[in-house]
């Protein structure tokens, strides 16, 4: 009996503790499903953030020669635009435009500044390890071979000598003041494709948009959440050369050879 007693004892404390075990059981759990959404939106944005040519990180491998001529096609929230490049015109800005669009630089990047009757500007990277990369990579100016007309495209830079890099001024109008200041331009877009250039967002003003060194440190999220009608690059990607799409411009394509070389 005594035996008996013992066992029933130790049974129905083993019963006792294996339901306080049990039991608790559900209450951990309740955390892990509260917290297990919040790690969701977090994974696409990792992702996006890596979404990246990883040699963009290394710009001293991006010297190839571009063609003589070529063509960047353009998809933007406000619609599709095409670049034709001549090499002729300012050979070390074509190659770099080449370089940078062939491993995707312009993909996801904002066309930051936009000023009415000047110029739309953009090149800095949506992502800040590569606008890191390229801080520094700098070219060497060249001789303005032709004017700065509306639809040329041309690097942005400072007064200071060989500061250009990644960013682009789209001419808006004829800016004839640039040449003298040293713009070179090396491409342009088609008159069809400045019908979407005239679209871009520009109703925050030269003064009102993102800060430039901003940019390059957040990255794009920083104008999503400042200035989230900025119109922005889905992709930017070599499609063929000028020449072979020269019969499908007409007074464009005129200007954009022996008009454009005016003495400076």
């Amino acid at each position: 009996m005594r035996k008996l007693a013992i066992l029933l004892v130790a049974g129905a404390l083993g019963i006792a503790t294996q339901a306080a075990a049990q039991t608790p059981a559900p209450a951990p759990a309740k955390p892990k499903t509260a917290t297990a959404p919040k790690a969701g939106p977090t994974t696409p944005k990792t992702a996006t953030a890596r979404s990246y040519d990883r040699t963009l990180l290394r710009p001293v491998l991006l010297k190839d020669k571009a063609p003589e001529t070529y063509q960047v096609k353009f998809v933007t929230t406000r619609g599709e635009f095409t670049v034709n490049v001549t090499r002729a015109w300012a050979p070390i800005g074509a190659d770099r435009f080449y370089n940078l669009v062939k491993h995707h630089f312009y993909d996801n990047a904002s066309f930051f500044r936009v000023v009415p009757n000047f110029v739309v500007q953009f090149g800095i990277s949506a992502y800040p390890p590569v606008s890191a990369a390229w801080q520094n990579a700098n070219i060497k100016d060249e001789p303005v071979t032709g004017s700065n007309k509306r639809g040329y495209l041309t690097y942005a830079k400072t007064s200071q000598p060989n500061t250009r890099s990644t960013q682009i001024f789209i001419n808006l109008k004829d800016n004839a003041s640039l040449d003298r200041q040293g713009f070179s331009p090396f491409g342009m877009v088609d008159a069809q494709g400045m019908k979407v250039v005239d679209m871009l967002y520009d109703q925050y003003g030269d003064s009102g948009g993102p800060d430039q060194d901003q940019i390059a440190k957040q990255g794009k999220p920083y104008i999503d959440k400042g200035w989230p009608k900025l119109d922005s690059i889905k992709s930017a990607t070599l499609v063929g050369t000028a020449a072979e799409a020269a019969p499908a411009k007409s007074a464009a394509a005129k200007a954009a050879t022996p008009a454009a070389k005016k003495p400076q």
